[in-house]
């Protein structure tokens, strides 16, 4: 079974990879991340901006799934320190 994962996004971001200006997304190495990402067979990744009221279209886009691939970032959404993550490929877009 394939499944589709959902990824809600600070606008900058969102906005950064609309324009491809952001090829991966980050996400730390943490034993929740690690259940989502691990071993599942997804097929796409919806990335949706923020998180829309009820009953308001969300602004989304759908890219193809790639994989991930372990890297060590320091960014300051993280903090000052070097941290593990999961750098998601969202570059292939679909819509």
């Amino acid at each position: 079974m394939t499944f589709q994962l959902t990824l809600h996004l600070k606008r900058e971001q969102f906005e950064q990879i609309e324009r491809g200006e952001q090829k991966f997304e980050f996400r730390p190495k943490t034993p929740y991340w690690h259940k989502h990402l691990i071993d599942r067979k997804y097929k796409t990744i919806r990335l949706v901006c923020g998180y829309p009221r009820r009953g308001e279209k969300p602004r989304e886009m759908i890219v193809r799934y790639r994989g991930w691939l372990p890297k060590i970032i320091k960014h300051p959404h993280f903090g000052e320190k070097p941290v593990r993550v999961f750098a998601i490929p969202v570059h292939d877009r679909i819509n």
